[in-house]
């Protein structure tokens, strides 16, 4: 039961997706806070007995692509699993991601072995941290950020550990609404587990195993086909983060990649040293760049594991803003310096694939917090979203207005979910028109989001970029409009706003904030 035809191994590969895509629902529907429920900003993933990524669905891809090179160094950390077991993290020098970013992962056990492990990052609307939401505009440590869960069990053989949840819940504001999502997150593994071991009972548990090395390899073969079919040659590229969130010069990424008929290799060198801001990227946030673009340059039905990334070398500079150490700030790098990277990796994939990519989309998550006491019940709430934006024109067509694009999968919080759920009101939410970059494609617009505070004082964090850096158009298009964040006062005073920072906001203040428009793709007269 151990050689895979390829009728049966397809069966196998899309049981696996298919489980991972389950995972996430159940998540969703199970989650507490709107950032979940309503904008499923969580992703879920399988990896095989030796923690290598096999099979996720089409969630986050900053969520994914890390946790491809973060799951095994964690478990690496941990005494061998036991059956029931589930490990909890966030520490973004092992996990990849930033603090709100909490990831579980448990093993599925079978006849007395582990065959795979399940795991689900979601990004929690507060961890801590000097500021509601844990996104502060301007952090320049990591303990500014939140609370750091290194890898603990959070079940041991089935049985919470009430005093690591305990620990948990005692840092952060909304205790309730963690509790809540982190239930949603094991509810998400349970399911997980049991799709799983279905696998093992039709399969085997060997068949399943060897079904799970046959499909890495059979993606690695076709990574390798369709790069044998690529230019051999060098290409270079550059772009730069508007600033750091401390200081105000431009952060620099650049990239050479070397296309070999069986080797791609990315060389950061020459990019930022590391900054006293929060834009500081640990690699794992470099590999998820990456292997997105790779996807979108490669062939979109290539298998989304392990397998793709075995031709490919990434070279991060030690030392730079891309190579962060503890104790650097980081929780932009997840929201902000993956766009970039993932704008500048794909800049250079337009100089010898030019049919097959668009121009830049908005290239930020745009990221707002709000935070302060609710006085419709008195407790504490945090509200955290990214907000989208101008997709880039595209070689079949215009971009799409005010959608996720690149390393964000996730959607725009609906009014209803906003009013209902915190205690400020929708003065706008319309499309910013004359944002897209012209071109014989155009970009996408960017929209407009404002909120009114109500009868409270809130905090305000944002982590925002392409505020300064537009865009770029490729082929002759245009580029996108920037963005733009202002504050209302309640007299009608409108004042602009940094793209990183934080700011006290009173009753009846308005904070808005305005994403790019995509860049336009080829030139107006063809």
């Amino acid at each position: 039961m151990t050689d895979f035809d390829p009728i049966r191994l397809e069966v196998l590969k899309n049981a696996l997706e298919a489980t991972a895509q389950e995972m996430g629902v159940v998540l969703k529907l199970t989650s507490f806070s709107p950032n979940i429920k309503e904008r499923m900003d969580a992703s879920c993933a399988i990896f095989d007995a030796r923690a290598q990524l096999v099979a996720q669905a089409e969630h986050v891809p900053v969520h994914l692509g890390s946790m491809l090179k973060a799951v095994g160094p964690t478990l690496a950390l941990i005494d061998p699993l036991q059956d029931g077991d589930v490990v909890i993290v966030n520490d973004p020098y092992l996990a990849g991601a930033h603090l709100p970013d909490i990831t579980l992962i448990a093993p599925v056990f079978v006849a007395g072995r582990t065959v795979a492990y399940v795991a689900s990052r979601a990004h929690h609307s507060d961890v801590g941290g000097m500021e509601p939401g844990s996104m502060p505009g301007r952090s320049t440590e990591i303990y500014q950020e939140g609370l750091i869960i290194p890898p603990v069990l959070l079940y041991r053989q089935g049985v919470e550990q009430r005093d690591i949840m305990a620990m948990v819940l005692a840092n952060v504001r909304t205790p309730e609404e963690r509790r809540g999502d982190i239930n949603a997150q094991l509810a998400a593994l349970r399911i997980g587990i049991r799709r799983v071991e279905d696998m093992a009972e039709r399969f085997s548990a060997d068949g399943l195993e060897a079904g799970m090395d046959a499909i890495l390899d059979y993606t690695e073969r076709r990574m390798l086909k369709r790069l044998g079919e690529l230019p051999a040659g060098t290409w270079s590229a550059e772009d730069c983060l508007d600033d750091d969130g401390a200081d105000p010069d431009p952060v620099p990424i650049r990239l050479k990649v070397e296309l070999r008929p069986d080797r791609m290799i990315f060389d950061f060198d020459g990019s930022a040293p590391l900054r006293r801001g929060n834009i500081n990227a640990v690699q794992a946030m470099v590999h998820s760049a990456v292997f997105y673009s790779i996807k979108i340059l490669m062939d979109p039905t290539l298998p989304p594991n392990a397998g793709v990334m075995r031709p490919v070398e990434i070279r991060v500079p030690e030392g730079s803003f891309l190579d962060a150490r503890r104790p650097a700030a980081v929780c932009a790098a997840n929201t902000e310096t993956t766009q970039r990277l993932a704008d500048t990796v794909l800049k250079v994939f337009a100089q010898f694939a030019p049919d097959r990519i668009a121009a830049a989309s908005q290239g930020t998550m745009n990221l707002i917090g709000i935070g302060g006491h609710d006085p419709r019940n008195g407790k504490p709430y945090t509200y955290i979203e990214t907000i989208g934006g101008g997709q880039g024109g595209r070689p079949m067509g215009p971009g799409m207005s005010g959608v996720h694009a690149n390393m964000s999968n996730t959607l725009n919080t609906p009014i209803e979910a906003l009013e209902i759920s915190y205690p400020f009101r929708v003065e706008r939410y319309e499309l910013r028109q004359g944002s897209a970059g012209p071109g014989r494609h155009p970009g996408g617009e960017g929209i407009v989001r404002a909120l009114r505070i109500l009868d409270h004082e809130a905090r305000v964090s944002l982590q925002t970029d392409r505020r300064i850096f537009a865009p770029y158009g490729l082929h002759g298009g245009s580029d996108g409009a920037t963005g733009l964040n202002w504050m209302e006062d309640a007299a009608g005073n409108r004042r602009a706003l940094p793209g990183k920072g934080s700011l006290t906001l009173k009753p009846g203040e308005v904070v808005a904030v305005e994403t790019p428009g995509g860049g336009g793709w080829g030139a107006k007269d063809g």
